[in-house]
């Protein structure tokens, strides 16, 4: 998983790493010729007592020392800038991704998981890049490049380079098997510990309302403590990672200087030699001890690639077709032919052999009880969800036909949860038409009786407001949400429970100045209160997933009993028959 995204992203910046490796290799050698030069110092200068030699010798040990530095320096630079925007790119990906999902495929994944995978996942690998291209390319040039030039000072050491470096490899490697799955836990347990994060800042309100501080504390601090007992796990394993390189660095510096000493002795060896292959030798496990520092982070590099990858390989179940229809007439007729719908694992069908045609000119109203599927249905025109039978279809096309813009362009959607984004009261209405005018975001105001508050607000228009729509109530949120539809003037409107925190006086002034607005336009009203909407000119009456009831709201009082029990919950004698 780890290869194919690093092959997927890095491929645009073959230049950056080309020029990585050209200069890791130059530092690396420039690395391992000033052991060399030191001992030639050492065996021909010092021992010698030749003063020109050794100012030399140390000359060039100069110039090579500054040519490292300027090739360390370049390799950085050039490694900093493929980590960076590789991680840039992913994260572009994985946003364009999760952009493109269905309201389905953000709810298996969960909006919490989703961004700890666009940002600490991501985040994880970037460093890894980072790092690869600082530390891990030089490693087997100088692991290789010190084997040669240890073997050049004297062949009769070797064999301590074949004991040390498997002996840490092996150490090392035991580590790291280990760890990997704690990684793997861990990148879980961070998700977790998001979605209760989350849940407790959203939902502060109702946390302090019911006195719940107590018990949210105790269950935060629950997945808090299973974050970091997983993070201690991981971190006592890679505790034994330094004590390993540094006992089998120091054993092995010992072993060199004691039979090292024997050959220098016995004339096999020189000192300046022997200085050299110990500094060899060093360089060596240290570029081993670099790449365990590397295989610290490749596991959880190759966990976050694994959940990366797992995003951006799941299609979106709605799709745009392969020639999609871009033209279609504007009159704005909606259509659902025996329309089913079924959530993926659910045990029965939410929807079941829906018709319903709605036209401009006429509001058609949906009522029914929790749970029938009265939003599901209205999901289903905009392509939130994709009907698992029948046909939804716009001016007479199949939606799944329709390029979705086109589709889009006709809708003005006012969800159940209205949601506003941080910005101004402005910023938020041209959400739906950036190049609407103040006079057509007032005129907007207006019909949907939020101009008065609007006006009341620091700056107007230009009024802050928070993430959510947090800083105003749910009835100003939800009036904020019906003129953000209506500035988009669009051939149907769907309006999802939109007036449910609106008192009854502002919703009938709303569906009033509403009226005219949309005379021309289709009009479909999810809806729990009946005198929202008794003056429809049709209303389907759902229950279980089923149309129960077609008519209008004297014909319903009369045929439709689910519709009578509704009214009769809700309305007088006199009020429902008026």
């Amino acid at each position: 998983m780890l290869i194919r995204l690093l092959r997927t992203f890095l491929g645009r910046y073959r230049r950056d790493l080309a020029l990585v490796v050209g200069l890791q290799a130059l530092q690396s050698l420039s690395t391992l010729y000033l052991p060399s030069l030191n001992a030639s110092i050492i065996d021909k200068g010092i021992a010698a007592k030749d003063t020109n030699y050794i100012w030399h010798t140390g000359g060039v040990m100069l110039g090579v020392t500054l040519f490292q530095v300027l090739a360390a320096t370049g390799a950085v630079y050039f490694g900093s800038r493929a980590a960076m925007g590789f991680g840039r790119d992913v994260r572009s990906g994985l946003f364009h991704q999760v952009s493109g999902f269905s309201a389905q495929e953000v709810s298996t994944f969960g909006a919490p998981s989703l961004i700890t995978r666009i940002t600490n996942d991501v985040t994880q690998v970037q460093m890894f890049v980072l790092m690869t291209c600082t530390l891990l390319v030089a490693a087997p040039i100088t692991c290789v490049g010190g084997i040669v030039m240890a073997l050049r000072e004297d062949v009769g050491l070797s064999w301590i380079l074949t004991v040390s470096i498997p002996l840490l490899i092996t150490g090392v490697g035991l580590v790291v098997w280990r760890m990997v799955p704690q990684f793997r836990v861990m990148q879980i347990r961070i998700d977790g510990l998001n979605q209760v994060l989350r849940e407790q800042i959203t939902g502060i309100r109702v946390v302090r309302a019911f006195v719940r501080e107590p018990a949210e504390r105790e269950r935060f601090a629950k997945v808090n403590a299973d974050v970091t007992e997983t993070a201690l796990r991981a971190g006592r394993l890679q505790a034994f990672m330094f004590p390993i390189v540094m006992l089998v660095l120091n054993g092995s510096s010992v072993a060199v200087l004691w039979f090292g000493a024997s050959r220098i002795d016995s004339g096999h060896m020189q000192v300046g030699a022997l200085i050299a292959f110990l500094s060899y030798l060093t360089q060596i496990l240290l570029a081993v001890m670099m790449a365990t520092f590397m295989a610290v982070l490749a596991p959880r590099a190759a966990v976050c690639a694994e959940r990366i990858n797992e995003v951006l390989d799941t299609p979106s179940s709605v799709r745009s077709p392969d020639a999609p229809v871009t033209q279609i007439a504007a009159s704005g007729s909606l259509e659902l032919r025996d329309v089913g719908f079924h959530y993926p694992g659910a045990d029965q069908p939410i929807l079941t052999g829906i018709d319903l045609l709605a036209v401009a000119g006429e509001t058609t109203a949906i009522i029914g009880s929790t749970g029938s599927g009265k939003t599901t249905l209205l999901n289903l025109v905009p392509r939130l969800f994709d009907a698992t039978s029948g046909t939804v279809l716009v001016d007479g096309v199949d939606v799944r036909a329709l390029e979705p813009e086109t589709l889009w362009k006709r809708i003005g959607l006012v969800p159940q949860k209205p949601y506003l984004f941080s910005g101004t009261v402005g910023s938020n209405l041209r959400f739906a038409n950036p190049d609407a005018t103040d006079d057509e975001l007032w005129a907007a105001l207006e019909i949907a009786q939020a101009a008065d508050f609007v006006r009341r607000m620091p700056g107007g228009l230009d009024a802050r407001v928070s993430q959510g729509g947090s800083s105003v109530s749910g009835g100003q949120r939800q009036r904020l949400a019906i003129a953000r539809a209506l500035v988009r003037r669009p051939e149907i409107y769907l309006f999802d429970d939109s007036f449910s925190a609106l008192d009854l006086a502002t919703d009938a002034r709303l569906r009033a100045a509403l009226a005219p607005h949309t005379a021309s336009a289709t009009v479909v009203i999810v809806a729990q209160r009946v005198s929202t909407i008794m003056d429809a000119d049709r209303i389907m009456v759902l229950e279980d997933g089923h149309v129960v009831g077609v008519g209008t709201h004297a014909e319903l009082l009369e045929t439709c009993p689910t519709y009578q029990e509704i009214v009769g919950s809700q309305l007088s004698a006199e009020e429902a028959v008026r």
